[in-house]
């Protein structure tokens, strides 16, 4: 049975998780805003500079290759930009994960720990229920690190492919910047 010191214990453990995940993704939110703040201000300015050399242009071949200069750089930007926006959410999920396989871990030793004792205190006769509890607990924890690693696998494979269309469309854009 629990007390009431290690109930009191449990709630002050999960309040400091849900404040600290909180804390967690606010910071990602900061970035996040930090992130869209300074990608404005980059686009304003170069949208500035790209107006004046358009009006600037003296005939209608350096016009285009004016244009034509705009579309490699920006293709650049844009895959950083999403490098960024992918990188903060990675960095906040990551976090997130790992405070809630701490917090999983902490409750499976818990939870092994009262079946043990359980058992223990089992009254004679017992011994079948007590090896089928054990067993379950144990299939349990086996189906959530298996969880556990397909979900890395999945997430490992999605930042392969982000990574891979990310190289694509800059290389896309270079193709068709040296065509022009």
């Amino acid at each position: 049975m629990l007390t009431a010191e290690q109930v009191l214990a449990s709630h002050k453990a999960n309040i400091e998780t849900l404040f600290g995940l909180t804390s967690k993704a606010f910071e990602g939110v900061e970035k996040l805003v930090e992130l869209n703040v300074q990608a404005t201000k980059a686009a304003l300015a170069e949208t500035a500079n790209h107006t004046q050399a358009v009006l600037g242009a003296k005939d209608a071949q350096e016009l285009l290759a004016l244009q034509a200069g705009l579309v490699q750089p920006l293709a650049e930007k844009t895959a950083a930009y999403s490098r960024h926006i992918y990188d903060i959410a990675t960095a906040a999920s990551a976090e997130l994960s790992k405070t809630f396989e701490g917090q999983a871990a902490d409750a499976q030793k818990k939870f092994v720990g009262i079946v043990d004792n359980a058992a223990k205190n089992a009254p004679a006769g017992s011994e079948t229920a007590v090896a089928v509890m054990k067993s379950a607990v144990a299939a349990a924890n086996n189906a959530f690190e298996s969880v556990q690693k397909a979900v890395k696998q999945a997430s490992d494979i999605a930042e392969a492919n982000f990574n891979t269309v990310a190289a694509s469309a800059v290389n896309a854009s270079k193709t068709v910047s040296k065509k022009r």
